[in-house]
C-alpha cells in the first residue's frame, strides 16, 4: 500500500484518487491519534469464566419458581420448567464446568436451548399476567402486581444472555481473530484507545440489556445487524407492556 498523502481540510488540495491513498488527517484524525479499524470491527475477546452466566441462569429459575400459580397455569406443574431448565444447566456443567475457552457444536446447542426454554417460559407467565391484568376483578390484584418483578428482572437476564450468546457468532467464536462482524457497538469500541484490547463480556451484555429494559430503546450500546435490532425490539415491548399496566392496575388498587 502507498504512503498517505498529508492533505488537510481547507487548504486548497483535493483527496487522493484511488481506494489505497489516505489523506493523513483522516487516518490519525483530528487531535493526532490513530484511528482503530480493529477496534471498531471488535479485537478478539479473552476466554471468561462461566460462573457468571450461571448465576444469572440460576437466578432466572429462582425467579419463575416464586411466581404466583395464576401466572404459571399454561406451565403445567410448577417443578416441571426449572427441573428441565436445572438438567439443561447441569449438562452444560458437567462437561464444560470452568472457563469458556471451548466450546462443541452440542454444548453451543445446550446452551440456546436452556436460553430458550426460560424465554419460552417467561413470555408465557407475561402473558398470563397481562391477561389477568386485563381481567376487572380485584382479586389477587396485588399478587399480580408483585408477581410483575420476577417477570421482569428475568425478562433482564434472559436477554442479556441471548446478547452475550449470539453476539459475533457466540462466546468461543468472539475468540477467533477471524469472527464476523459485531452485533453490537460498544462505547469502547467507538472511541479509539479509550481501553486498548477491550473485549465485551456477560456483564456488559446483561448491563446492555438492563439499560434497554429500563429505557425502552438502546442506550450507550448500539444494535448494528438485524438479528439484535429485533430481539432489541422484543425486549423493550414486553418490558414496556409489563411496565405500563403493572402501573395502570396499581393505580386501580390504590384507588
Amino acid at each position: 500500500m502507498s504512503e498517505s498523502t498529508p492533505v488537510r481540510p481547507g487548504d486548497g488540495s483535493s483527496l487522493p484518487s484511488g481506494p489505497t491513498r489516505t489523506p493523513a488527517w483522516w487516518a490519525t484524525g483530528s487531535r493526532g491519534h490513530e484511528r482503530d479499524d480493529t477496534v471498531a470491527w471488535g479485537v478478539p475477546a479473552q476466554t471468561e469464566p462461566r460462573w457468571p452466566a450461571v448465576l444469572a441462569v440460576v437466578v432466572a429459575i429462582g425467579l419463575q419458581v416464586v411466581l404466583p400459580p395464576r401466572v404459571i397455569q399454561g406451565l403445567g406443574p410448577r417443578w416441571l420448567i426449572p427441573a428441565l431448565e436445572g438438567v439443561l444447566l447441569g449438562a452444560l456443567l458437567i462437561a464444560n464446568p470452568h472457563r469458556l475457552g471451548r466450546e462443541s457444536t452440542a454444548l453451543r446447542f445446550l446452551s440456546i436451548a436452556l436460553i430458550a426454554v426460560i424465554t419460552a417460559a417467561n413470555m408465557v407467565a407475561l402473558g398470563e399476567l397481562i391477561r389477568a391484568l386485563l381481567e376487572h376483578s380485584t382479586t389477587g390484584g396485588r399478587a399480580l402486581v408483585f408477581a410483575s418483578v420476577p417477570i421482569w428482572l428475568t425478562n433482564v437476564i434472559v436477554f442479556g444472555l441471548w446478547y452475550w450468546e449470539l453476539d459475533r457468532g457466540g462466546v468461543t467464536a468472539r475468540l477467533q481473530p477471524t469472527h464476523r462482524q459485531p452485533d453490537f457497538l460498544f462505547p469502547q469500541m467507538a472511541v479509539p484507545g479509550s481501553s486498548p484490547g477491550w473485549a465485551p463480556q456477560f456483564m456488559d451484555y446483561l448491563y446492555t440489556s438492563f439499560t434497554n429494559a429500563t429505557a425502552f430503546s438502546p442506550t450507550d450500546t448500539m444494535p448494528l445487524t438485524p438479528w439484535a435490532k429485533l430481539l432489541m425490539m422484543i425486549q423493550s415491548l414486553a418490558s414496556l407492556l409489563t411496565v405500563a399496566l403493572v402501573i395502570s392496575r396499581a393505580v386501580n388498587i390504590l384507588n
